[in-house]
């Protein structure tokens, strides 16, 4: 099919054209070198390629004689450069396709100049989607490239950043058409549907708990850590499902961030790729310490990074196994994960909420002595799984009491989402303009410089936390999440300075604690 314009285009026995790596959050650019020299028929690989990776030159000579595309009898070899960067996955078909067809005079190696290429090819010659398009892109556009070609599935994924052309092909044909003739095939933007999706569950179901649900809004008016604690069937899982349905929209920025998480991870949808809801991940009490925080030879996002800006719920807290929740304390404290491995140090975003749920005790009526039967000994067992650190880093325990009959029965209408949604915004409003030069974006991401100078208490408020902090004997930590909690609620009363009312309000959601674990 092709053979004929072999003499006509062919100008040199090398080619080489740009893919791009991932390692954790971070773009490698992968130079795909190829050369094609007189010797025995062979085709060989060098420059650090994983196994994953050297089986595409089975993959790339079938497809391309399943496309009608002769290779002349020579020897191939395929260098990656750099060479002491891994390459991973089946990204790199598509270039090696690319590079092995310019390098043998069937397509002009100055076509290839200035663009970046990945995907994974079939042996028919299809080309399939691969995870990871969008921070790919993103990479070709900081390097001033002239256009893109991807996969024609993530096609919608890449035109989400509209500065960078790219090109979807389906098969190695259109591939070596499109190249020809670039220009024609440019797409610039597309009309991308963003979801839509209606929230299906709301406050407005949830009967009674008027503690827990101020506790709620206070969390998520400051990005706040909270601990939903009582007995079963109270609502404590019922109430935290409803938590995103009261925090802010995303920003553009953000929505571009989360997606370019979900894309590394490969959970992006081909038809609604942009990310406009913020994420509520909700691992099992079996998950992994690796599951949690991500890894893997090439280490992925785990629950916490796919978490960033939204919520990570823990049900049945103490369930966890001790080594999956003290992973939770670095990231808690540092909003991001740091994972060395042989092959390097991975950087991925955590700035998470924490809704953590759990049972006083094994049967879960303690402290109620007519329905508890826990032995004093199992209750502080039960509770001792949870370490003190991290409770350290929690800045509101909620009580979830049981819902009496006349709650649940109640014609009372009970306010929605949407009305607590709006002083939320409203909170966020405040904290934005507040640290708009500062780099942080809610109370809960002070500093403790940053605390001295924006939580302002008047007296009262200052010998109220002074007492405080000698009889519940807090911790440094602990004064600290007082103080940033006791901000927030300032915040959406709309009153700049800290008054006792707000300490006293603060020092209740860190006293719950102290009536369990004392």
């Amino acid at each position: 099919m092709f053979s004929g314009e072999q003499s006509e285009e062919r100008t040199g026995m090398f080619a080489s054209v740009l893919s791009a790596a991932i390692h954790g959050m971070e773009v490698s650019p992968i130079q795909v070198e190829a050369d094609v020299s007189n010797g025995l028929p062979s085709f060989t690989m060098v420059g650090f390629a994983s196994a994953q990776v050297k089986e595409s030159q089975d993959r790339v000579r079938t497809a391309l004689k399943n496309s009608g595309i002769s290779l002349p009898p020579k020897r191939i070899t395929i260098n990656f450069v750099p060479a002491d960067i891994k390459k991973e996955g089946a990204g790199f078909d598509l270039p090696v396709a690319a590079a092995v067809l310019a390098a043998s005079g069937i397509l002009n190696p100055d076509l290839l100049k200035g663009i970046l290429m990945v995907g994974e090819v079939s042996l028919n010659g299809e080309i399939h989607p691969v995870s990871g398009i969008l921070p790919r892109v993103i990479r070709a556009g900081e390097m001033g490239l002239r256009f893109c070609m991807i996969p024609y599935e993530n096609l919608k994924e890449g035109l989400l950043i509209k500065k960078v052309p790219v090109i979807g092909v389906r098969t190695v044909e259109e591939m070596i058409f499109y190249l020809k003739n670039p220009h024609k095939f440019l797409v610039k933007e597309g009309e991308l549907e963003e979801s839509e999706e209606k929230n299906t569950i709301d406050f407005s179901e949830i009967y009674g708990q008027e503690g827990a649900r101020r506790a709620a809004e206070i969390a998520v008016s400051g990005f706040h850590n909270i601990l939903l604690i009582g007995p079963p069937g109270a609502g404590k899982t019922m109430l935290a499902k409803r938590f995103p349905t009261i925090m802010p929209a995303l920003t553009e920025a953000e929505k571009l961030e989360l997606t370019k998480i979900y894309s590394i991870a490969g959970l992006l949808s081909s038809q609604r790729p942009l990310i406009s809801k913020r994420p509520f991940r909700n691992p099992h009490h079996t998950s992994s310490p690796q599951a949690l925080t991500g890894g893997g030879r090439n280490p992925r996002p785990g629950e916490i990074t796919l978490a960033h800006r939204g919520v990570l719920f823990l049900d049945e807290l103490p369930e966890f196994s001790r080594a999956s929740l003290e992973t939770l304390r670095q990231p808690l404290e540092d909003r991001k994960i740091l994972l060395s491995r042989a092959s390097g140090l991975y950087c991925f975003p955590a700035s998470f909420m924490l809704v953590a749920a759990m049972n006083p005790c094994p049967c879960g009526y303690y402290p109620d002595m007519n329905r508890c039967n826990c032995t004093s000994g199992e209750v502080t067992h039960y509770l001792g799984r949870v370490s003190r650190p991290l409770l350290d880093r929690i800045d509101l325990c909620a009580d979830i009491p049981s819902v009496t009959f006349s709650q649940i029965t109640e014609e009372k209408k009970q306010e929605t989402s949407r009305e607590i949604q709006k002083r939320v915004e409203l909170a966020r409003s405040i904290q934005e303009v507040r640290y708009k030069k500062e780099g942080v974006q809610f109370n809960a991401e002070l500093h403790d410089s940053q605390i001295k100078k924006y939580c302002i208490c008047t007296g009262e408020g200052k010998r109220l936390l002074e007492m405080a902090f000698e009889k519940m004997q807090l911790t440094a930590r602990s004064y600290h999440k007082v103080l940033k909690t006791a901000r927030t609620i300032a915040d959406l009363e709309g009153t700049e300075t800290i008054a006792s009312s707000h300490i006293g309000e603060a020092l209740s959601y860190r006293a719950l604690d102290k009536k369990y674990w004392n």
